[in-house]
């Protein structure tokens, strides 16, 4: 059994640079990395749909100086790797509330959603400004508007994963076992993991290891 699609919160940034005696700043840019890269090998083992937590609601409440520090490292590489997407084929998708974000940073998401329109290879999903309570309650007044009742289906299609495949996987690295307002409504069914490792510490054998356990869980969804 293969996850399809896997979310992976991406925890512990700021702990792995504390622990180095080093700024907030040296550990967001290291779990960048580590996220790269990570794509890559997620993609190389059979994931389709890579969904990540990059920034949540309530990290937008954090110091100025953090926040710039986090633009900052999005600016620095958002361009180039949205051109590799383009070559490896995988469509990018951006959920959240992207109009909370500095605007050359909203127009680069624009461009790179655009750049990648049409890839067949997969999608990676990055969850930015996002909050899932925020996301329902949303999706529930599109709904009222609207004027009707909305099965299950049409409910998941007023969400910012519409069109995505159910979630088969959710990772948490960190060592916090909770899911911190991040795909409620998405992994009712999911199977959750929970890392202790800090996220640039959670290496490629780390996920494959966690793919491993997910292949010998017996997924029954309410039934025996």
């Amino acid at each position: 059994m293969t996850a399809s699609h896997v979310a992976i919160i991406m925890d512990g940034n700021g702990r792995w640079a504390k622990k180095r005696l080093l700024p907030r700043a040296a550990g967001h840019r290291a779990g960048f990395k580590r996220m790269l890269a990570l794509i890559d090998h997620a993609f190389s083992c059979g994931v389709t749909c890579l969904t990540l937590f990059a920034l949540s609601m309530e990290n937008l409440s954090r110091p100025k100086e953090e926040l710039d520090g986090l633009f900052g490292i999005f600016r620095d590489y958002f361009p180039a790797q949205s051109r590799r997407l383009k070559e490896k084929g995988i469509v990018l998708r951006v959920i959240g509330n992207t109009s909370l974000l500095p605007a050359d940073i909203q127009e680069m998401i624009s461009d790179a959603e655009r750049l990648t329109a049409g890839g067949e290879n997969g999608a990676l999903v990055l969850a930015i400004a996002y909050g899932s309570m925020q996301e329902i309650v949303g999706a529930a007044n599109r709904a009222v508007r609207e004027g009707k009742e909305v099965t299950e289906e049409e409910f998941s299609a007023l969400l910012g994963t519409a069109g995505l495949p159910p979630l088969d996987l959710l990772i948490r690295t960190g060592g916090e076992v909770r899911l911190s307002n991040f795909l409620l409504y998405q992994a009712a069914y999911a199977e959750l993991y929970f890392s202790k490792k800090l996220f640039p510490d959670f290496s490629n054998g780390d996920f494959d290891r966690v793919m491993e356990a997910y292949s010998l869980r017996d997924r029954r969804f309410g039934r025996i």
